[in-house]
This record gives C-alpha cells, structure tokens and sequence, in this order.
C-alpha cells in the first residue's frame, strides 16, 4: 500500500467514524471534493453533512475571502 493509499483508508475511516468532517478527511486524502465523494461511494459511505459542517464550511469560505 502506498502512503497515499493509506491515507485515503485513513481519512475514509475517520470520516466514518464521525472523527473527521467531510472537509478535514477530504484534505488528509489530498483528493478534491468530487474524488472524495467518489472513494467513499465505493465503499459505501454515506456523506452526512450537518449544519455544523456547512457553518464550518462557511466559516472557512469567510476566511478565505480577500
């Protein structure tokens, strides 16, 4: 397994567990929104994004703003 491989098992299993957000697991893996969702699909993740998630989200669309 490379060490990118495992960091996508990684994040996929943190992500499952509810230990990572969406956003954090999907950095840990180095992979874009769209390949994340795609990795967790086949392994039959399911996404869940609460509200906590999109504030954070859009905190850090705030902070991001110039």
């Amino acid at each position: 397994m490379t060490p990118n491989e495992l960091r996508c098992e990684l994040a996929g299993s943190l992500f499952q567990q509810n230990k990572l957000s969406f956003g954090k697991a999907r950095e840990m893996a180095g992979m874009t929104i769209w390949a994340f969702q795609q990795l967790l699909a086949s392994r039959d993740i399911p996404v869940h994004y609460d509200v906590a998630d999109y504030e954070q989200d859009m905190a850090t669309l705030e902070d991001l703003d110039p």
